[in-house]
């Protein structure tokens, strides 16, 4: 995820509204991530690493678009950052590629052909 990550921030940007921001964290606190950090300091580095990478949007639409509705967030997002793709590992959101337009990749599709 970090070569995509990267990659993003070659090519533009990374958008994200304080929703998605805050999921964000939550996940990188998940216990089944423990395994690829000694300590939270790890965590909290890498926190503020994306965090001063980021452009802040707030949605603009309200999508029910998504199987899983926790997800419609991210499209919201894509939508009010006009953005020029998503990159995720959900399968929900996969499904809808392209969405309005916006391809939904994989880290590794993202990398090798975007």
């Amino acid at each position: 995820m970090r070569q995509a990550f990267d990659k993003a921030v070659r090519l533009g940007s990374i958008a994200s509204s304080e929703e998605v921001f805050e999921e964000y964290i939550q996940v990188l606190f998940r216990k089944k991530f423990d395994k690829y950090f000694m300590s939270n300091e790890g965590r909290l580095l890498i926190i503020n690493l994306v965090g001063t990478k980021l452009r802040v949007f707030s949605p603009i639409e309200i999508i029910h678009d998504c199987r899983d509705p926790k997800d419609n967030k991210f499209l919201e997002l894509a939508v009010s950052a006009k953005a020029s793709c998503i990159i995720t590992g959900d399968k929900d959101l996969l499904e809808l590629h392209p969405f309005r337009g916006i391809p939904i990749l994989n880290a590794a599709d993202f990398i090798n052909n975007f």
